[in-house]
């Protein structure tokens, strides 16, 4: 079985002109987080997906794409 981890998921990192980073996984939309550097950004928004995920499995609801191999049993 392949290993997936949070860490592998692709993140797209960018920077405003007013100097904050913004860091947003695009497979899951909505899932954006700004940080004072690119290094605060990233797991900012990893953070949040993880919070989004969970929120899914407490209410019954299907996994984001990104996590489906994440959570994975084997």
């Amino acid at each position: 079985m392949e290993t997936v981890t949070v860490e592998s998921i692709p993140i797209v990192v960018g920077q405003e002109e007013d100097g904050r980073w913004w860091a947003d996984i695009e497979s899951m939309p909505g899932v954006m987080a700004y940080g004072a550097t690119r290094e605060s950004a990233i797991p900012a928004v990893r953070a949040l997906a993880l919070r989004v995920a969970a929120d899914c499995i407490d209410h019954g609801e299907e996994v984001p794409a990104p996590f489906a191999k994440v959570f994975a049993v084997a």
